[in-house]
């Protein structure tokens, strides 16, 4: 007799629960996602039918991605989307998997790029495209470039921004602000490489299957961080910002650097958890 859809769920959410050290919520919701993406159907739909068979080939399919999941690889690479910002993107293991605390990037950069004013915004080591394009999406006015050093991270990139339909930002390849010549712009935004070279998070989760270049910043997670404010100073305008998402305990780090090179107005946020998330100053 076939297993229900609700039994095989159980099962599923107590495999991931022992194999990758999840608590039960998070485990249920992998499991859901997973199975919802092999059968097609909404949670809803598997919330409401627990009872019904579930048939070999979709318990085939179903058994395909779990045990993608069972060997630790992110949710977000086996679906190969991820949704940030009320939008999809496409990600693959060329760029970070986007997560849900550097929205709080977006929110800071939205404040300063009021409405209806057209301004310049330049998003570094931008991977998926998704603070880029959020930014773009919700500013129809401001012109946004976004750089990366990576070509594959590119392509990405531009089929998410193909998917949003966004057509004021511009696409660059280069290390940081090096292929931007002179260009000036309003508002610099960048989550980069924080983490320190030997933080023993690397070798645990999801992170171990997201670009390390994308990850680690030097031995002590900095190092890409003291080149953008360097760097940044060339490529404000007067009045402009810099805002940059760090790790849990470099905000003051951050602050001193920005405050080292001039900078006015320095301040670090927090995210939901009330974890100071991102600092910025304006030139």
């Amino acid at each position: 007799m076939a297993q229900s859809l609700g039994e095989t769920l159980v099962h599923a959410q107590e495999r991931i629960t022992q194999a990758l050290a999840l608590d039960k919520s998070e485990a249920r919701r992998d499991a859901q996602v997973l199975f919802g993406h092999a059968l097609q159907v909404s949670r809803a739909y598997l919330l409401a039918h627990g009872d019904a068979p579930l048939a070999p080939e979709a318990l085939a399919r179903c058994e395909e991605l779990l045990g993608r999941r069972l060997a630790g690889e992110p949710v977000a690479y086996i679906l190969g989307q991820r949704e940030f910002y009320g939008l999809s993107f496409q990600v693959t293991p060329a760029v970070l998997i986007p997560r849900p605390e550097t929205e709080l990037l977006v929110e800071l950069a939205l404040a300063l790029a009021t409405v209806g004013n057209p301004c310049e915004v330049l998003d570094l080591g931008t991977g998926s495209a998704a603070i880029a394009i959020a930014i773009a999406k919700h500013r129809p006015l401001a012109q946004v470039t976004a750089v990366d050093c990576s070509a594959e991270a590119l392509v990405v990139a531009q089929a998410n921004a193909a998917v949003s339909k966004v057509a004021n930002i511009r696409f660059v390849q280069g290390d940081w602000f090096a292929a931007l010549g002179v260009r000036k712009f309003d508002i610099i935004v960048s989550n980069p490489p924080y983490v320190a070279a030997r933080d023993p998070h690397l070798r645990q989760g999801d992170v171990r299957f997201e670009p390390a270049g994308a990850l680690v910043g030097g031995g002590d997670g900095l190092d890409c961080i003291r080149e953008i404010i360097a760097g940044a100073p060339a490529h404000l305008s007067l009045g402009g910002w810099l805002l940059l998402e760090h790790g849990y305990d470099q905000a003051q780090a951050c602050q001193a650097l920005l405050h080292a090179q001039g900078f006015r107005e320095v301040a670090s946020h927090p995210d939901l958890s009330g974890t100071l998330r991102v600092t910025g100053g304006r030139h």
